[in-house]
């Protein structure tokens, strides 16, 4: 079996397991975060857990960039600086800035996590630096690249604001949970997710390419059961919940 039959067969993969994880993920909440709980065997700090689950993505699509570096172009140059940007910050940075360092989640999470960003990270950069044979300087210029990389860029904004607007609700070392006001928690509970899934839709659109598209949808299933997981957490813990608020998208779910 030669390497493209194998993507391929991974591509396929990753398309028909996403489906199974958003039903999963729908009736049973990953359990980390507000979530955790016993029975999910050995629980590692989740600052660790952060950086061994997204560091992945990283490392694995600066290799397959490097492999093809003379030929990868500019419009590659440009794909590794979007993806490189939004994973050092969440590998190396989002980690230390969480700001209970006593707060776990479970090492068997932690490895499926480590799986998929492997998977996903092969299935985008191997995509984009080998098998699509690369992309002329033209797309530079092209409407779906340039709309895509808009997405992102304001996808990531979203996500770090509303990140930031959270960990301001805790003092370090507090646990306790409370009601986001601001940004993009105005209309939704999780501005963060939404803001993720803008990124990626970005992401599939600037590469115009099966394993971006499988990426967004896979964002999109992870992030949504988990953001009306929480939403309906938050207005079983407080009362006093916004009652116009959505769970995911805004005016919409």
């Amino acid at each position: 079996m030669n390497e493209w039959t194998l993507y391929r067969i991974l591509l396929a993969a990753f398309f028909l397991l996403a489906a199974a994880a958003f039903a999963a993920i729908r009736f049973i909440p990953v359990p980390y975060g507000r979530h955790n709980r016993q029975g999910w065997g050995l629980q590692v700090k989740a600052y660790v857990g952060w950086l061994l689950m997204e560091s992945p993505s990283f490392f694995v699509f600066a290799l397959f960039f490097l492999l093809k570096a003379g030929t990868a172009g500019a419009v590659g140059v440009v794909f590794l600086v979007l993806w490189e940007v939004h994973y050092f910050q969440r590998s190396f940075v989002y980690p230390l800035l969480i700001r209970s360092r006593q707060t776990r989640m479970p090492l068997i999470i932690i490895l499926m996590a480590m799986t998929f960003t492997t998977w996903n990270s092969y299935l985008n950069s191997r995509f984009l630096f080998h098998f699509s044979g690369g992309y002329p300087s033209g797309w530079l210029t092209d409407p779906r690249f340039l709309l895509g990389v808009v997405f992102f860029v304001a996808g990531l904004a979203i996500n770090w604001h509303s990140d930031w607007i959270l960990r301001r609700l805790r003092k370090p070392g507090e646990r306790t949970y409370q009601i986001p006001r601001g940004g993009l928690f105005r209309f939704v509970s999780c501005a963060n997710y939404f803001g993720e899934t803008i990124e990626w839709a970005g992401w599939a659109m600037a590469t115009w390419s099966l394993p971006g598209l499988g990426f967004a949808i896979w964002t999109v299933a992870n992030l949504g059961p988990r953001a009306r997981s929480h939403h309906l957490w938050y207005q079983r813990h407080f009362p006093d919940y916004p009652k116009k608020r959505k769970a995911y998208i805004p005016f919409l779910f």
